[in-house]
């Protein structure tokens, strides 16, 4: 579920010592799409994320990338789907008939589904008796059973967007709504306490092993509560947009993204504050079991040192990563970004020695625009499997995968650039049993436009016959 557990601590038991950030793998939606919502990964290293858009459907892969199943959704996938012990997976809907769905985790099927009050981009939480959890734009936190009949609605004074996170200690569900007030609700649906901040709460609690409940606002704050609802401290956490919710260390070191990712001690004393080049914007950060954090910042994925220092970066997208990371076994994390019309999942780690290799880039590096050339790409399996190729060609033209073909087999394709510029062209491999290669990078500029043969001859002997002849310049 979204934050890893019903605690949210964003603290995976997998360590990503290992993780080098490159991409073993990337899935595209089959449609325009985005990924805004965090992948899940399940105990077995099955991921799920959903897209939103002309392709509003949940995903479900296997950990070499390729698909298991499909389903699709009447409405946008906004919010991390949940999964129960009992093997369905749960997920809300924003728009369309405002559903809230339940499949069987193993084969995909809707098992049920119940039309809510509003849309919803919060993500669902499941206590220990397996009650259901989330809110809605209509203001309401519902409980549900886990037959989808309703246990009981509580109503707030605004919209409700941020996930529940529920006390492994006594069940009190924590959730913030739009109205400045964060909810401490007993699990029959009761007020515990309320606790005012300054403006609106759109992101998510989490709860430390101590109990303390951390909770951002709008109003530019992380605040640290007691389990009996009064202030512990509050800390500022930059003033140019509010975090999303923090991800708790194994220490109760606090990490929480904005226009920085700051780390806190447990009393809120700064630790350390590192600039990570970008907005962390919607998106929460995710610790491994190795004490590395990773957060979405600006275009890229992010990783950090326990002690602040950056460890990686990879650029995902030209556009901001609303996704927030997960981690999962085999020193995998995973990330969804946007590109264009397209939704992506990408998955980074360790490559497997029999990928294929990086294609080499045969072709013209200065051309001009409106003009096709030619460009030979060659990659070899190692296991001597047919290979796949994708090619980006820099200006936002990425094909679809091209093959099979022969390991070590030239193929050529062609493309043309309308606009003048450099470039990087980029290719990589996959082979039939899905394994993925790095990719190959050649750089090509395009300075000149496209003119019609003999224009510069033309221009000049028109040129040289008017200043000689005066008279031709009535008569042309």
């Amino acid at each position: 579920m979204f934050g890893h557990d019903v605690v949210h601590t964003c603290r995976s038991q997998y360590s990503t010592d290992n993780n080098s950030g490159m991409e073993v793998w990337c899935v595209r939606g089959d449609r325009s799409s985005e990924v805004v919502c965090s992948a899940l990964v399940d105990t077995n290293g099955m991921i799920y994320f959903g897209t939103m858009g002309s392709d509003s459907s949940l995903y479900a892969l296997y950990p070499n990338g390729s698909r298991k199943w499909k389903f699709n959704a009447n409405g946008l996938i906004w919010a991390t789907p949940a999964i129960s012990e009992e093997g369905m997976i749960y997920f809300t809907t924003w728009g369309g008939d405002r559903y809230f769905y339940a499949l069987n985790l193993d084969v995909g099927t809707e098992e049920w589904s119940i039309k809510i009050e509003g849309s919803s981009t919060c993500s669902p939480s499941i206590a220990a008796d397996d009650t259901i959890y989330f809110g809605d734009n209509s203001y309401i936190i519902y409980a549900l059973n886990p037959d989808g009949t309703e246990k009981w609605r509580y109503a707030t004074g605004y919209i409700v967007m941020g996930s529940p996170a529920i006390s492994i200690e006594d069940g009190t569900i924590y959730i913030g709504s739009g109205d400045y007030y964060l909810y401490a609700l007993y699990p029959n649906g009761t007020l515990r306490w309320r606790f005012e901040t300054g403006d609106h709460i759109k992101g998510s609690a989490s709860i430390a092993t101590d109990g303390t409940i951390y909770i951002p606002s709008f109003d530019g704050y992380l605040y640290a509560l007691y389990p009996n609802g009064t202030l512990r401290w509050r800390v500022s956490t930059g003033d140019s947009l509010a975090a999303a919710g923090v991800a708790i260390g194994k220490f109760g070191t606090i990490y929480v993204g904005t226009e920085m990712l700051r780390a806190y001690n447990p009393d809120g004393t700064l630790k350390w504050m590192i600039d990570v080049q970008g907005y962390i914007e919607g998106t929460v950060p995710a610790v491994s079991a190795d004490g590395t954090i990773y957060v979405s910042a600006d275009n890229c994925l992010v990783a950090v040192n326990p002690d602040g220092t950056e460890k990686w970066r990879i650029p995902l997208s030209n556009e901001q990563v609303r996704s927030s990371p997960s981690i999962g076994p085999d020193d995998r994390v995973y990330v969804g970004s946007t590109k264009g019309n397209y939704g992506f999942l990408h998955a980074l780690g360790i490559l497997d020695p029999n990928a294929p290799t990086a294609p080499t880039i045969i072709g013209k590096i200065k051309g001009k625009v409106e003009r096709s050339y030619d460009y030979i790409f060659r990659s070899t399996s190692p296991v001597e499997n047919d290979v796949f190729y994708q090619i980006d060609w820099g200006d936002g033209s990425i094909t679809e995968w091209l093959g099979p073909y022969d390991s070590g087999k030239s193929i050529t394709m062609n493309h043309s650039w309308s606009e003048k510029g450099t470039y990087t062209i980029k290719a990589r491999a996959k082979d039939t049993d899905n394994l993925w290669g790095p990719w190959g990078e050649l750089k090509v500029t395009m300075p000149y436009s496209y003119e019609p043969p003999h224009f510069h001859f033309i221009q000049w002997l028109l040129e040289r016959f008017l200043h000689a002849f005066p008279f031709l310049r009535y008569i042309l």
